[in-house]
């Protein structure tokens, strides 16, 4: 498969929450090595989007598909699945429930029947990833937020996904732990994994994703993410502000579209060399 071709996607699904319609036709497509920031207000369908895309949720209608080929939501299919895709719940205390760190994350590794150097090898491996390796002998109780929130991270990554699909991964936690957790996204970007992260913060999605899927009205409009979130009707819509680097370029007058603090200092830059340069 080429880098760019769709490795996981939802077509034309329709799904429920609480017996609430959520989704009616949603359709998204994630290439294989990409980062995408799923965007929307509370109960707009993000979380019940991810479910369907990690099988957890079927869908009333529509289909996934992995490489192609199309979601089986039974015992055989939903195992394959699963061992492909993982998804990292909001709340780490859904997941996390084994005596100490490096029990929980073999969980899932052993439930593949692995054999035990091949379980301890990939539990090595995620805990130097999510950068917790100091503390694979901690009871899980006695962890931060933080700590609890990569450790669960840990525990999908263990299972060598091919997609991991994380719910408000930075949500409640301080700086230090959102640049922890960052760091953990961008060495699982140098590993090549195809990353969703769900967020209410536009800011970061700018920042880190290279395209953008924003839910509004049941559905879906995906693209490059710089794009996406200067789209003022769409943001309207979907119940979200423009990021601050896309808000100061606009009120200042200056061209393109910057993501991040060191490209608004290049473009200011640019713009104090080139006081004559006109927005688009």
């Amino acid at each position: 498969m080429a880098e760019h071709e769709p490795l996981l996607a939802a077509e034309s699904v329709s799904a429920r929450f609480d017996d609430h319609p959520v989704l009616t036709g949603a359709s998204i497509t994630l290439p294989r090595g990409s980062r995408t920031a799923l965007l929307g207000a509370n109960g707009s369908g993000k979380t019940t989007l991810l479910r369907c895309l990690s099988g957890a949720h079927r869908p009333d209608q529509g289909q996934v598909l992995l490489a192609g080929r199309a979601l089986r939501h039974d015992r055989t299919g939903l195992r394959e699945h699963r061992r492909r895709v993982q998804l990292v719940l909001q709340d780490p205390d859904d997941q996390l429930f084994s005596a100490d760190v490096a029990q929980d994350v073999s969980f899932g590794p052993m439930n593949l029947g692995l054999a035990e150097a091949e379980v301890r090898s990939r539990v090595a491996e995620a805990l130097d990833l999510l950068a917790v390796t100091h503390l694979a002998a901690r009871p899980t109780h006695q962890l931060s937020y933080g700590e609890r929130k990569r450790v669960a991270t840990a525990g999908a990554v263990a299972m060598r996904p091919q997609v991991l699909l994380l719910d408000e991964p930075t949500a409640g936690l301080d700086p230090a732990g959102v640049h922890e957790m960052l760091a953990a996204l961008e060495r699982l970007r140098g590993e090549g994994a195809t990353v969703v992260l769900a967020t209410h913060d536009v800011d970061l999605a700018l920042a880190w994703a290279d395209e953008a899927a924003v839910v509004a009205d049941g559905r879906v409009r995906q693209g490059p993410v710089a794009e996406l979130l200067d789209d003022a009707e769409l943001l309207v819509r979907a119940r979200l502000h423009r990021p601050w680097p896309l808000e100061l370029a606009a009120r200042l007058g200056l061209p393109g579209r910057p993501r991040h603090l060191d490209e608004m200092a290049a473009l200011l830059q640019r713009s104090a060399q080139n006081p004559t340069e006109e927005a688009p």
